[in-house]
């Protein structure tokens, strides 16, 4: 790994696009970074990649046939095993209204073609560091919740304890 690729790990990015050359593009660059890349040529075939094991980040073109970025991204955010994953849009449509829209269905970001390299390397890490983040803090909101959890049975148990000390002391007097 050069100095220019991030520690990335074993982060897994799907690319959803049905123009064979921008996944060819995107996944060398991707790979060139360390990435695991995953490819998809239409929505049908993204969605049952990602119900058989959840990447950690999806580039998603919007205009594909039989169903379009925006719905594969609308049953993406409806699914609970998959509504956190990032979405980022690519996109030749550079239109405010689409840009919104692609914000409106649950993208995070969105990346207008031809991109470039720099750029999306760049919004990737930053989508991929912001979802580790996430998970780090709902992992670490889940232990505290259990810690609580712990507590309130311990103190539960100190009170049971207290009122039967409590109960015996006054036979003893």
């Amino acid at each position: 790994m050069n100095s220019n690729q991030a520690d990335v790990g074993k982060q897994e990015i799907l690319i959803v696009d049905d123009t064979p050359n921008n996944l060819r593009f995107l996944s060398t660059m991707l790979l060139e970074q360390g990435y695991e890349v995953r490819k998809a040529i239409d929505g049908q075939m993204a969605l049952k990649s990602v119900q058989l094991e959840p990447p950690d980040l999806i580039l998603l073109d919007i205009r594909m046939p039989d169903m379009n970025g925006y719905e594969v991204c609308k049953k993406l955010k409806s699914e609970a095993q998959t509504k956190d994953i990032p979405v980022i849009f690519l996109s030749a449509l550079d239109e405010p209204i689409d840009k919104v829209m692609a914000f409106d269905v649950g993208g995070v970001d969105y990346i207008t073609k031809p991109f470039q390299f720099e750029e999306v390397l760049a919004r990737v890490k930053t989508h991929l560091i912001m979802r580790q983040l996430q998970k780090q803090l709902q992992e670490q909101n889940e232990r505290l919740q259990q810690e609580i959890r712990q507590r309130q049975q311990v103190e539960a148990e100190l009170r049971q304890a207290n009122e039967r000390l409590q109960r015996f002391s006054r036979y003893v007097k």
